[in-house]
């Protein structure tokens, strides 16, 4: 990692409300290692979620306050990169709904922006389908103006990126269970996917795809890293754990191309549980992954 290119910005945010470990990610990750990094550190945004309340009408758990996280984390993140002009950020959470904080700067700011999603999961949920209402459930179809108006218009404008602009990768397909699967089929016909089982065969040619693909695009590319991805034999340290994912060379072989990429505007890490992890292992891991990839 090159500390010149970069600032640190924790989005320590759990849209369980229960803050049930994935707050804690920012500051484990400085302390395995990130902060020795990366030389601007802007600390934390106050995206803490209180409320586990579930909305009557929406059916999204803690709407209120995920609707406050995600404007402050985009004032935030705007103000950052505003100090810090040749920079790029790299937003540490808390989970993925961080991304709905995220595009509310980014897409005023860049009018169009793209997405590379690596994630075990969709993230397509409607909130009235999802056991739990959380808003990581569902972040992928808000941004993409499938959602409640109070988290669509987050950013001013519906959607907030067009699916079009949008890349799925790494996500489970197989031996999927009924909920999983209908998730599946919710997800817009323009969306570019390269599933886990299409990675595992070749990593680095799955990353190359989602770079040409970008590269055609010729939009600034964000890019999200949800942990769980990987497989749950590498690191089990995530709230939702499926088989069938990446190991850590694959996982780098993927993003290195994206991470060369010259469209990429800045990255993001969510889904990673430290009170998972007591002996520190998986977010030694976390910090040397992102060293060698960024």
């Amino acid at each position: 990692m090159n500390d010149s290119d970069w600032f640190l910005l924790g989005a320590p945010w759990d849209s369980s409300g229960r803050s049930r470990g994935e707050e804690q990610a920012p500051d484990a990750l400085r302390a395995a290692g990130l902060r020795d990094l990366i030389n601007v550190d802007c600390g934390d945004a106050a995206t803490h979620i209180g409320s586990n309340h579930r909305d009557d009408i929406t059916q999204v758990r803690a709407l209120p306050d995920t609707v406050t996280a995600a404007h402050t984390l985009a004032a935030t993140l705007r103000n950052s990169m505003r100090d810090h002009p040749q920079r790029r950020p790299l937003v540490v959470g808390g989970d993925c709904s961080l991304l709905l904080g995220v595009f509310a700067q980014l897409s005023p700011a860049l009018n169009n922006v793209g997405l590379w999603l690596v994630d075990g999961h969709p993230d397509y949920l409607a909130a009235a389908d999802s056991e739990t209402g959380e808003t990581a459930d569902l972040e992928l179809a808000v941004l993409t103006g499938d959602g409640p108006a109070e988290l669509i218009g987050l950013a001013g404008t519906v959607p907030m990126m067009n699916a079009r602009h949008a890349a799925l990768i790494g996500h489970r397909t197989v031996d999927l269970d009924p909920d999983s699967a209908a998730e599946l089929a919710r997800l817009p016909s323009g969306l570019f996917t390269i599933d886990a089982p299409q990675v595992l065969r070749d990593p680095a040619g799955a990353g190359g795809r989602a770079a040409d693909w970008a590269s055609r695009l010729g939009l600034p590319m964000w890019l999200h890293l949800d942990v769980d991805v990987l497989d749950p034999s590498v690191m089990p340290a995530v709230t939702y754990p499926q088989d069938g994912g990446l190991d850590f060379d694959q996982l780098a072989a993927v993003l290195a191309p994206l991470a060369a990429s010259p469209n990429l505007a800045g990255v993001s890490v969510a889904d990673f549980r430290p009170d998972l992890d007591p002996d520190g292992r998986h977010a030694d891991d976390l910090v040397r992954l992102l060293d060698s990839t960024l």
